[in-house]
């Protein structure tokens, strides 16, 4: 495997990091949208705020590692597609900085108003953000990107069939991942009824997506045939297979098995087969007319590049393992010590 290959490689294992994590935060936002009344949906939203909230900032910590190196690692793609798309990549970053302004000001609120107008203001900003991520995926997917600064039409190239299905998928999706995240912290909290709550919502919103991927394949099968015909026909199919397979299992899982914990390995599964499905059958063209050997930088910098990041990941990876495991631990017992006078 050759420089650029490796390249492309530890840039998807990212990606699907950032789906997996900051998807199921952004999914925590969607159902605390649809959590109902102040009082109805009080538990759930504390559910959910108990769930993301000492992770939320760190899960961008993938999105920036994506965005870095793509710029360094192929500038040609990075440049074409933050220039034609920049109208949806800006509405992603206003989403961000609005979801997490909104989600610390909610916390520290105490008047009922600002309680709900920031609460509001997370919740929608959950729901657009990832609508508007699965736009500019669908803008590459289907080769609306092509090579150039702005070269691609600023509108059409994510408004389109393919792109509003995807951003749809993605936000369905990122409801998926949380509701079943959710799920497992609620049978962990020992709160039978929001762990039935948040199943039900698992097994909704898996439902909605496999129909969302199965009308995406046909949106895409008229929309960019040439993709279409790489992900049905050729090295990317076993993934698809592998994706719907894990999905179904999951849903049994939830529906029969009630088995939690392994329904969040399955679930998680079926989204990154789906990612890397994507990925394959794109691989090795990024841009119309642009494949990854003409696209990547030099090997002096992606070597220094990869090297910079192999080093950054002896830190932080065993400290985001660090975190994720610290709050995923059982607090029922935690919940029976007695609090030093600071509260902690």
């Amino acid at each position: 495997m050759h420089l650029p290959e490796i390249m492309l490689t530890v840039l998807w294992i990212g990606m699907t990091a950032y789906v997996l994590f900051a998807g199921a935060d952004f999914g925590g936002g969607v159902w605390d949208l649809l959590a109902g009344g102040t009082e109805h949906g009080r538990s759930q939203r504390a559910l959910v705020e108990h769930s993301i909230g000492p992770v939320w900032e760190a899960n961008h910590v993938w999105l920036i590692f994506v965005i870095v190196l793509t710029w360094t690692g192929i500038p040609p793609v990075f440049a074409a597609i933050a220039s034609t798309l920049y109208i949806p990549l800006t509405a992603v970053a206003l989403g961000i900085i609005a979801r997490g302004a909104a989600f610390a000001f909610r916390k520290v609120s105490r008047e009922p108003w600002q309680q709900r107008l920031f609460g509001a203001t997370f919740a929608f900003s959950s729901v657009v953000t990832p609508f508007f991520l699965g736009t500019v995926a669908g803008a590459i997917a289907s080769g609306r990107v092509p090579p150039g600064i702005a070269a691609g039409d600023l509108v059409s190239s994510w408004l389109n069939p393919t792109s509003l299905v995807s951003g749809v998928l993605a936000v369905g999706t990122a409801a998926y991942l949380a509701a079943v995240y959710l799920t497992r912290d609620a049978q962990r909290e020992g709160d039978s009824d929001l762990t039935e709550a948040f199943r039900r919502r698992a097994l909704s919103a898996g439902l909605f997506v496999g129909l969302m991927s199965a009308l995406g394949l046909l949106v895409l099968r008229a929309d960019s045939p040439p993709l279409y015909d790489k992900l049905t026909s050729g090295s990317a199919l076993p993934l698809l297979v592998l994706s719907v397979s894990a999905g179904v299992v999951s849903l049994a899982l939830l529906l029969w098995g009630r088995l939690y914990l392994a329904v969040r390995l399955t679930a998680a599964l079926a989204v990154a087969g789906l990612l890397w499905g994507w990925g394959v059958g794109q691989y090795p063209v990024l841009l119309p007319g642009t494949t990854l050997e003409e696209a990547a930088a030099t090997d002096t910098v992606l070597s220094a590049s990869l090297g910079a990041l192999g080093v950054g990941a002896l830190l932080l990876l065993p400290s985001l393992w660090w975190l994720y495991a610290t709050f995923q631990r059982d607090r029922t017992a935690s919940k029976e010590q007695p609090t030093s006078p600071t509260g902690q």
